[in-house]
This record gives structure tokens, C-alpha cells and sequence, in this order.
């Protein structure tokens, strides 16, 4: 879907700043939406969404727990 949005979770990322998740969150609103800047009408809808996806994904990362790729010998 968005090919520009990375991976925001071990190992694929070591730390996740909040502007990672902000910049996800963004481009996947901008997909959803299809507009890449929202009219000014539109503009609040679009950034409480950005918001809200943003909030979900911290939430998301938050929560996952991630098991070990290293098996015991």
C-alpha cells in the first residue's frame, strides 16, 4: 500500500523516534485520503486523523512484544 512507510519495529528499526511515527502516520492519512495537503475546509479532519493514527501506532509498538531471533545452542 504505502511502500514508503517503513518498518517501525525490531529488528527492523532499534529505536523509534516520534517523528518515525508522525512521518507514518502522515503518508498513511495522505494514501487514505488521496490528498497530499488538505483543502483549509478539510485541514482539521485531516490532521485529527494524522493524530489519531499516530497515537494508535505509538500505542501499537508500545504493546508488541517482540521475540528473540537467537535460539539457545
Amino acid at each position: 500500500m504505502c511502500r514508503s512507510i517503513k518498518t517501525l519495529r525490531e529488528p527492523y528499526t532499534p529505536q523509534v523516534t516520534d517523528a518515525d511515527v508522525e512521518a507514518a502516520a502522515l503518508q498513511y492519512v495522505r494514501k487514505i485520503s488521496g490528498f497530499r495537503a488538505p483543502a483549509a475546509h478539510n485541514a482539521a479532519a485531516f490532521d485529527a486523523a494524522v493524530a489519531a493514527v499516530a497515537a494508535a501506532t505509538r500505542t501499537l509498538l508500545d504493546d508488541l512484544v517482540v521475540r528473540t531471533t537467537t535460539r539457545p545452542v
